[in-house]
């Protein structure tokens, strides 16, 4: 698997090659959301859903072989596409290098003109998610 800073890099390239075209842009970060896996039912409960998002946002983790994986669904398509970027990013990561990493890729894409504020600030709200589930099992590891 890529490092962190690979895989951004390669999102960031898919991004250029769409250069200003908002409409497409948006287009693809939907197409995206279309990638992840398929998420239960029975997970789509509000213990799971990230707070400070404007859409519906379920977040469960999983933990193997000192691995976090995340999986993920929403309710609307750009923010099922603004958590699978997440996922490519993070999922069967240790939890330090979670904790540790620094997301260059989303201001490097333009990703706040691309999605506003309102959605810029679920984007955080997702991320601050999956860093609290790495901090966790960082704790338990060193329990």
């Amino acid at each position: 698997m890529a490092d962190i800073n690979a895989i951004q890099e390669e999102i960031i390239s898919e991004f250029e090659i769409l250069g200003d075209d908002k409409e497409s842009t948006i287009y693809y970060i939907m197409e995206l959301g279309d990638q992840l896996a398929e998420f239960p039912e029975e997970e789509k409960k509000e213990d799971n859903i990230i707070k400070g998002c404007q859409s519906k946002v379920w977040l469960t983790t999983t933990f193997e072989d000192g691995k976090v994986h995340f999986h993920a669904d929403s309710n609307t398509d750009i923010t099922k596409g603004l958590i699978s970027l997440l996922i490519r990013v993070l999922s069967g990561r240790k939890a330090s290098e979670i904790i540790n990493a620094d997301l260059y890729f989303i201001e490097k894409i333009g990703m706040g003109n691309i999605i506003g504020s309102q959605r810029s600030n679920g984007l955080t709200a997702m991320i601050k998610q999956m860093k609290l589930y790495a901090i966790a099992y960082q704790a338990k590891i060193n329990a």
